[in-house]
């Protein structure tokens, strides 16, 4: 025979339970009827108690052979009864229950048409250094094909040295081009005691990039240097190779910002990283991170 109406939903069943509130007596009130004591579970001070023997059942009433008191924990698990809903438990459905596609790890998550989903980004981190007294900090091997451009940020570095400048050199087969084919310039504004300035600073055929505007001071920790550098196509080898950049910091009195750029015009061959260092002394300290950009 068809089945006329609407399709019932898949149901997922638990026992219905009910709590006692206990006193000196052996007559309580069940929340259902049932047909004898064998219906339920009856559990006193955690531990369940035979039927007929440490108690009976009939209707809703409950009879106990020897009367609780006060301080007891007394439940009833009703077996003849199931309580059913349309949703499962919480926490009682797995993985292998969903229909997901995909790879489930560390790296992923389960979108809205059930499948997981690796987390997407433009800027890709590729590498991180902390530098800590370094006369030189260091990238190599990571531009490749993969991605076109790269982002290098720059967190609050400061020079072991005072009144140092900051530079870089592009890196070539794994080590530091150190000719003089580096020309580039920075524009930008100074701030000092009220009043502003504008300034500028060069590099012209000269053996690295000269990335700040001034002096950088090593004495003011509110004030360190921060900079975000974009390497334009480094591992093509048909162009020269381009860096552009922004960048702030102090010389003890005066506070800069500026932006500017360079080209390493010494040879079109693929880079292989950049090398970034003090005009004297080491990095004291400061956060480099290294993004391919998709």
């Amino acid at each position: 025979m068809p089945f006329i109406g609407n399709q019932p939903a898949l149901s997922y069943t638990s026992f219905a339970k009910q709590d006692f509130t206990t006193s000196a007596t052996t007559a309580y009130t069940l929340s259902q009827p049932v047909t004898n004591e064998n219906e339920i579970a009856l559990f006193i001070n955690f531990v369940r108690q035979e039927p007929t023997t440490a108690y009976t059942a009939s209707g809703t009433s409950l009879t106990l052979t020897s009367a609780t008191s006060a301080s007891d924990d007394m439940y009833a698990i009703f077996l003849g009864k199931a309580v059913q809903t349309v949703n499962p438990p919480a926490g009682s459905v797995g993985l292998s229950q969903l229909s997901a596609t995909g790879t489930k790890d560390s790296t992923t998550f389960l979108r809205g048409d059930n499948t997981f989903q690796a987390v997407s980004s433009d800027y890709v981190l590729l590498a991180t250094v902390d530098a800590s007294s370094s006369a030189t900090v260091s990238f190599d091997g990571y531009f490749s094909s993969t991605y076109k451009n790269y982002k290098l940020i720059i967190s609050n570095l400061l020079p072991a040295t005072n009144a140092t400048i900051l530079r870089l050199r592009v890196r070539m087969s794994n080590a530091d081009k150190t000719d003089s084919y580096y020309t580039g310039a920075t524009d930008g504004s100074s701030r000092q005691a009220g009043s502003g300035a504008h300034v500028k600073a060069d590099t012209w055929n000269d053996t690295s990039f000269k990335v700040q505007i001034s002096n950088l001071a090593n004495n003011d920790n509110l004030s360190t240097y921060n900079g975000v550098f974009t390497f334009h196509n480094p591992f093509e080898a048909s162009y020269k190779k381009v860096i552009t950049y922004q960048e702030t910091h102090t010389d003890n009195t005066d506070y800069f910002t500026g932006q500017g750029g360079g080209v390493y015009w010494g040879s079109n061959s693929a880079l292989s990283g950049f090398t970034f260092f003090m005009s004297s002394g080491n990095i004291a300290v400061g956060n480099f991170k290294l993004y391919g950009i998709k």
